[in-house]
């Protein structure tokens, strides 16, 4: 396998956290951010594979590169971006302006995932299943609401866990203005307002693109003792090694699995997301599941990301994941001609 790919060079784009707290950022602010040794593991995995790597770094960074004329075979882009609401489409749009193939979805599906109502609206016109939702651009807004308690309350563009906490669930209609105003003034994004789900709550790994598409599997989301009820929440991500189960379950032994995984698979190539990532769903009362969010530039730190844990639990090692991501890229790249 190795001996294939001699020569080929991989470019790594990524926002590494270390480099931004040192800037003075926050621990949560670069939460979303990659550390050092996430970086260390996908470049040995690569290499491991026979591809020469190349760090390229950020956004900043890659502009400068390609300014400067340097190419790849392939960009293997797990940045996440720092500001704004398209920050993960950032590089995309960078490398399809120099016609520099990469991994992952392109800046639509980026800027469009990352905004959870819009991704919503889509899922929810194409006739898949979603909590009803309203999205809080100001204070009046909450006004308009017509959905029913309990709510459940997010930023709309942020991932793990940020702005989630066990003050996200709200019983009453009263105490929804307060949350909204709280984080409208402090994340300056709209908010997600959803109807609460009370059920399990899954996350779906899936490689490949369009038809080529599968699930890898599914992790149960089980919360343990000291964590915040109800929620997956950004202290429950961070301490994820003692708060969090992650449980393997098998569509062949539970039907609610089943529909979850036909969901999500259904729901992946609806958007058009590409070569890998999950989606997370949460069940209603009646354990029918419903889609949450899609996350199409998934965590890949080898233990305490998601989708590398769900592989592990499924059989699928870290260097095997990354084959499959870059095989998935290479494959459709050459399908629409392009070397």
């Amino acid at each position: 396998m190795g001996e294939r790919n001699k020569g080929m060079k991989i470019g790594l784009t990524y926002d590494l956290r270390s480099e931004y707290l040192m800037m003075g950022y926050t621990e949560e602010e670069t939460a979303e951010l990659d550390r050092d040794d996430t970086i260390s593991a996908l470049e040995r995995a690569l290499q491991d594979l026979g591809y020469e790597t190349d760090r390229i770094g950020n956004a900043k960074n890659l502009a400068s590169r390609l300014i400067a004329g340097d190419r790849w075979e392939l960009v293997f882009n797990i940045a996440e971006g720092l500001d704004g609401l398209a920050r993960e489409a950032q590089v995309p749009a960078l490398l399809d302006l120099f016609k520099v193939p990469y991994t992952f979805s392109d800046p639509v599906i980026m800027g469009l995932t990352l905004n959870k109502g819009l991704t919503k609206r889509i899922v929810r016109d194409h006739g898949y299943a979603t909590a009803d939702f309203h999205v809080v651009e100001n204070e009046t807004d909450v006004y308009a609401i017509r959905i029913e308690p309990p709510y459940f309350v997010k930023p709309v563009a942020e991932g793990t866990g940020k702005g989630i906490n066990r003050e996200s669930v709200i019983n009453n209609r009263k105490d929804l203005f307060s949350t909204c105003e709280r984080l409208l003034t402090r994340f300056k994004q709209p908010v997600l307002v959803e109807k609460f789900l009370c059920g399990r709550e899954f996350t779906v790994g899936i490689l490949g693109t369009g038809k080529d598409a599968m699930v890898v599997g599914t992790l149960e989301i089980n919360l343990m003792p000291g964590a915040e009820d109800n929620v997956y929440s950004y202290f429950n991500k961070e301490k994820c090694e003692e708060l969090v189960q992650y449980k393997l379950v098998r569509f062949e032994e539970d039907k609610t699995v089943k529909q979850t995984e036909e969901l999500a698979l259904s729901i992946w190539k609806a958007l058009g997301c590409r070569d890998g990532g999950r989606i997370d769903l949460r069940c209603d009362e009646s354990e029918h599941p419903h889609f949450l969010e899609v996350n199409p530039l998934a965590g890949l730190h080898p233990e305490n990301s998601d989708l590398p844990i769900l592989c592990a639990k499924a059989g699928i090692s870290y260097t095997e994941l990354i084959r499959r991501i870059v095989k998935s890229a290479f494959t459709r790249i050459e399908a629409h001609g392009r070397r």
